[in-house]
């Protein structure tokens, strides 16, 4: 009994991260957990996307937007320069934690916001390192309200409006009652001093 359960729940999820997958691939709009809160993801690199995710989730260009990365390697190659300090922060720090670069390369102009910098995030959920291992390229993590006030931390807390409104909602951890919360963002100085943003 307790190999079928775990059979279905590998076939469940598989399925679940292949229709994200293509969803992605085909320029759409998922809603997806991550390893902080409910968000809407698309491809990074996708403008025309990122113009339809900025439409559904209503972050104004002031907002800067979230990207998700599966690895170091993979956000080195969007970055010109990863500090040594950033780098640290990022592979060692227990948290979830947003980094606020600016001008990084090969990604759209519509990604950043008005001061010219993203938020990056190096992963730590394992359905969302795999999916954006499969991918091949970092994917938009914006949070799932437009109410700075509301943090949909659990599904059950993510307005219907964005259910509707996105291509595929993904069925991982839909069931979870504990919620998620926001990762502690940082940025570095011109002295190269940690300035911590949101703790």
């Amino acid at each position: 009994m307790m190999t079928t359960f775990t059979n279905e729940s590998f076939m469940v999820q598989n399925y679940d991260l292949n229709q994200a997958l293509v969803t992605l691939q085909k320029g759409g709009l998922i809603l997806y957990p991550t390893d902080t809160i409910w968000s809407i993801g698309c491809d990074a690199t996708n403008e025309d996307a990122v113009l339809n995710l900025r439409r559904l989730s209503q972050r104004n260009q002031s907002y800067p937007i979230e990207l998700l990365f599966s690895s170091i390697d993979m956000i080195k190659a969007y970055v010109d320069h990863l500090h040594p300090r950033l780098e640290t922060l990022l592979v060692y720090h227990v948290q979830p934690l947003t980094i606020l670069l600016e001008n990084p390369r090969r990604l759209p102009a519509n990604l950043f916001s008005q001061e010219g910098t993203v938020a990056i995030r190096l992963v730590q959920d394992s359905y969302c390192q795999e999916l954006i291992e499969q991918f091949g390229a970092p994917i938009v993590a914006a949070c799932a309200s437009s109410a700075e006030s509301h943090i949909p931390a659990s599904f059950g807390s993510v307005s219907s409006e964005y259910i509707r409104g996105v291509d595929y909602v993904v069925k991982h951890r839909q069931m979870e009652k504990a919620g998620g919360q926001l990762s502690v963002m940082v940025r570095l100085s011109a002295q190269d001093e940690l300035i911590f943003l949101r703790e």
